[in-house]
């Protein structure tokens, strides 16, 4: 029996991209700028080894970024949902006011998205 898992897995990873590249509205230039500054190495949870989670997410974001849709592996599609995940987790939690300079605008950013963008 031939069942029809691969369409559905397909679909999945398809859905997963896209919104991963809604989430993301970042460009990979801007956001390798970001996380040279100063506040982008402000903010975040550490796992200790000094580098925020977030901050680590960001570079790895970068990557897939630049990656043709075809050559993401199950490890990418599988870290594009943690990002769609937190992005959409972390747009929930906006403060009142302006929130341009601001600690949860600084995480999101990591993350590849800008609110006020």
């Amino acid at each position: 029996m031939s069942g029809d898992g691969g369409g559905d897995l397909r679909k999945q990873r398809d859905d997963t991209y896209k919104e991963f590249k809604d989430a993301v509205n970042m460009t990979p230039r801007a956001l390798k700028d970001w996380l040279a500054t100063d506040k982008s190495k402000s903010v975040g949870q550490s796992d200790g080894g000094g580098e925020s989670v977030g901050h680590a997410s960001g570079r790895r974001i970068i990557e897939l970024l630049e990656k043709k849709k075809t050559d993401l592996t199950d490890s990418d599609i599988a870290h594009m949902r943690k990002v769609v995940g937190y992005v959409h987790r972390h747009l929930k939690q906006r403060p009142s006011g302006d929130v341009t300079e601001t600690r949860w605008r600084y995480s999101l950013m990591n993350w590849g998205h800008d609110p006020v963008a």
